[in-house]
């Protein structure tokens, strides 16, 4: 989940990841030369499966273990894609579902039903690879950006204040990892996700009466999220066609010109 959540900022920007640096820090005194061998090599999988070649790392003594890669990637100058093209009229879609905030901390709380952390884990482990190559495919993208630590609304924000439009977000088409809803209910948001909130929540408008939860569930900090995509609606259908492997892009909303607030909710 490291590595691809590390991976993902190079498909963000329609790259093609080349090389790549571990970053660790651990003790094995504490923790044994087994894990560390074991959190190395599922990082090592999906680098290979990325098309990138390991080059080596640094390592540092730690009592509390880190683990990241350090990617770099290549793309053409004329290719690369931002977060501030987004222009009026373009689809937006995104794809993977939120709520990997509070499903993470319901796991370490000993809280979540299997059914929440396998669909979280799975969605953290699968690179955007084969979303980026989609979006390449359809001929590209006006903007692009991963929903990663700032929460879906405020990756959109900085694509929305970048581009100089509002994103309009329908509510009901944003894909939600199943129990994330219950846990926003519940309360089991971890402390970024509150500060994502508050944070974005005066450049928001929302037209829809959404609980609390619900409102804090579109700011859930994310781990290894999906691509956030504004598309010409002419390229979107082939975009979606594209897209047969990993998990189904849902369209989300639209670009309009820019209005009172950067985003609305509907």
């Amino acid at each position: 989940m490291a590595a691809a959540n590390a991976l993902s900022d190079i498909y963000a920007m329609g790259g093609v990841p080349r090389t790549v640096l571990n970053l660790v820090a651990f003790d094995t005194e504490l923790y044994g030369e087994d894990t560390l061998a074991a959190i190395l090599a599922g990082g090592l999988d999906k680098v290979r499966e990325s098309g990138a070649v390991l080059l080596g790392g640094h390592t540092v003594k730690d009592k509390e273990p880190k683990f990241g890669l350090s990617v770099t990637g290549t793309a053409h100058p004329s290719e690369i894609w931002r977060k501030d093209g987004a222009r009026p009229g373009d689809a937006l879609y995104l794809t993977k579902p939120i709520g990997t905030g509070v499903i993470v901390k319901a796991i370490k709380d000993g809280e979540c039903a299997p059914e929440s952390a396998a669909s979280a884990i799975a969605a953290m482990r699968e690179l955007n690879r084969a979303a980026a190559d989609a979006v390449r495919a359809a001929g590209g993208a006006h903007a692009v950006t991963d929903v990663t630590g700032f929460g879906l609304l405020g990756h959109a924000r900085e694509m929305a204040v970048q581009s100089g439009v509002t994103l309009v977000i329908d509510d009901s088409q944003v894909p939600v990892h199943p129990g994330a809803v219950a846990l926003a209910q519940l309360d089991r948001f971890p402390s970024g996700s509150r500060d994502n909130f508050a944070y974005v929540e005066h450049d928001v408008a929302f037209e829809k009466d959404l609980t609390q939860a619900r409102r804090l569930l579109l700011a859930d900090a994310v781990t290894s999220g999906g691509l956030l995509i504004a598309i010409d609606p002419t390229r979107a259908e082939q975009f979606v066609r594209n897209a047969q492997t990993g998990m189904a892009p849902r369209r989300i909303g639209v670009v309009q010109e820019a209005g009172p607030r950067h985003i609305v909710v509907r």
